[in-house]
């Protein structure tokens, strides 16, 4: 495949569960505000920095994004959409066709079991993605290199996978 389009499938960083809040204004836990910026810097040292950054709208996720691009280069322009929270592989790719050809690097920021299901629907179920399929932990991101156009987008292979624990 020759890869013109990098997506970036982020899931958001380990959330707390301590308080009684409605599960879309839930924040990060201890854990996910340590885990997200170590993504960010793991992005940023292999190249991996998007031009621009879909996110879904629960708290979460807005601050896992915060964290994980404060450690990286510049500042990409962020859409925050709110049919990714809950999304499945079919509103993150709407999400993807809309973004403008000159895109060369797209990051979505979302929530299981969305964003393995996104990565395995466009990667496929082979040894590549074994730790997909067994497990897409909070926040871990897939790197998927594409030839195809944003509107277009139906097939990826899997680059890279970043785990916190790694």
């Amino acid at each position: 495949m020759d890869a013109t389009r990098r997506l970036i499938v982020l899931r958001h960083a380990k959330s707390d569960w301590s308080d009684n809040l409605p599960d879309h204004e839930r924040p990060l836990a201890p854990r996910g505000l340590r885990d997200a910026p170590n993504l960010g810097r793991w992005l940023g040292d292999h190249g991996y920095v998007p031009d621009r950054v879909v996110c879904s709208t629960a708290r979460r996720t807005r601050e896992t994004w915060e964290h994980v691009s404060g450690a990286l280069p510049g500042e990409p322009p962020v859409e925050y959409d709110e049919d990714l929270y809950g999304a499945g592989p079919e509103e993150f790719l709407e999400a993807a066709r809309r973004i403008p050809g000159d895109v060369t690097t797209l990051a979505l920021v979302g929530h299981e079991p969305g964003v393995s299901e996104l990565t395995l629907h466009l990667a496929g179920y082979g040894e590549d993605t074994r730790l997909v399929q067994a497990k897409f932990p909070t926040g871990a991101a897939a790197v998927l290199a594409t030839a195809d156009t944003w509107a277009d987008l139906a097939t990826a292979r899997l680059e890279a996978f970043f785990r916190p624990r790694d």
